[in-house]
């Protein structure tokens, strides 16, 4: 029996997708709930399921095509088998082989475990005639991912094999990712449409750090996951969301919605761009929920597994470039909402201290706020509430 396989119902913010990815070709079998292909929106890549064991007969649609809801895209035959190799290929196979290439000139076997490659992995394993089976993969169910590559580049191994440039001035044209072309259009749509402006401060995390210290092992042991700094600042911008409304507040036309609740959106750098998953009702979780979560959606962007349904909405954004070691920037908004916490590398400076200098582990932070609705006095008080409840986390815990 043949089945037609379609395009997944698309969220309603959705209008297409991508087809980035074909894991299977006509004549290929595949097992339930095998991927069929990557459909990459401007949000997520999703994947299409077999829905049955069978042969896939047809492929309706070309990778790089553009797709809506419900469109045709394959035909399996349910329960077919994969016909067997023609006897004529054992014939060849008993032929004398031919004298083995050396190592450094056989091209990568471009195939091999090419279903377990990401797009933009795939696009580099080309680009650089790599051979996957020698990348290790850290993605999901042993999936390579872009960083794979990336780091696989930088061994040794890698550098010996890397062809020398023929030229100097070359030059490549690559169409930008769905989702590096959308975070582009929202990028510059924030800028143009709202008053941005941000302010600074710097907040020393001495208490902070011996607090985690203190109770990190035992944390890791009660809850299952490490406690990091995110839970920290993502419970000190609630404090000071409560103290300050219109922070949590975004604009419609010409009206302020005040949100009465605390979605925070926690970005996540990926090898496909920026992208935002958000910790909703954040006030009312514990820190190792909130550890548990961040932990969650960190290794679903890497997986390139998130849900739409992770990805919208958020009152309120937390960046951190320090974990790329930027000492200091000036975030921009994740329009509709009104204002951005930037965190920043963590570095010990000289500090006066009760008369004496003094090492202290010191973060600059950044709030970038819509000027249209929210003043410089909350912007700056705003900031100096998250510095007061890091400098002293007992004040999280009493609410103070």
């Amino acid at each position: 029996m043949n089945t037609e396989i379609r395009v997944p119902q698309l969220p309603e913010s959705v209008a297409d997708a991508t087809l980035v990815a074909w894991h299977k070709q006509p004549g290929d079998s595949i097992r339930r709930d095998e991927n069929l292909a990557d459909l990459e929106t401007d949000k997520v890549v999703l994947e299409v399921p077999a829905p049955a064991n069978g042969v896939v007969r047809e492929l309706r649609v070309q990778s790089g095509a553009v797709v809506t809801s419900g469109q045709l895209l394959a035909v399996i035959e349910e329960g077919a088998a994969a016909p067997a190799a023609k006897p004529a290929a054992a014939a060849v196979a008993t032929r004398a082989p031919a004298p083995a290439r050396p190592a450094e000139d056989a091209k990568p076997d471009a195939g091999k475990d090419a279903g377990k490659l990401s797009p933009s992995a795939r696009r580099m394993v080309e680009e650089n005639h790599l051979n996957p089976a020698t990348i290790p993969a850290s993605g999901r169910d042993g999936r390579i991912t872009k960083s794979d590559v990336v780091g696989f580049l930088a061994t040794p191994a890698a550098v010996a094999r890397s062809p020398v440039p023929t030229s100097a001035r070359a030059e490549q044209r690559v169409p930008m990712t769905r989702l590096r072309a959308r975070i582009a259009q929202r990028l510059v749509e924030a800028q143009s449409t709202q008053a941005l402006l941000t302010t600074f401060n710097e907040v020393d995390l001495t208490a902070t750090q011996e607090l985690r210290a203190r109770y990190k092992d035992r944390f890791e042991k009660e809850h299952g996951v490490k406690l990091g700094f995110m839970s920290f600042f993502v419970k000190a911008s609630i404090g000071a969301l409560k103290k300050f409304p219109v922070v949590n507040a975004s604009v419609d036309g010409t009206d302020i919605i005040y949100h009465e609740y605390y979605d925070i959106g926690v970005a996540v750098s990926t090898d496909r761009g920026l992208i935002v998953p958000v910790v909703r009702d954040a006030d009312s979780k514990s820190f190792a929920v909130i550890e548990k979560e961040v932990s969650d959606y960190a290794r679903k962007a890497r997986e390139g597994s998130l849900t739409i349904a992770e990805l919208t909405g958020g009152t309120f954004t937390i960046t951190n470039g320090g974990v790329f070691g930027s000492l200091m920037s000036t975030p921009i908004v994740n329009a509709p909402q009104s204002a951005i916490l930037g965190m920043h590398k963590i570095q010990e400076r000289a500090m006066v201290m009760n008369g004496a200098v003094v090492a202290r582990p010191m973060m600059y932070l950044a709030v970038t706020y819509d000027h249209r609705i929210i003043d410089g006095r909350e912007a700056v008080q705003f900031l100096v509430a998250i510095k007061d409840a890091l400098e002293d986390p007992g004040r999280m815990l009493l609410g103070i």
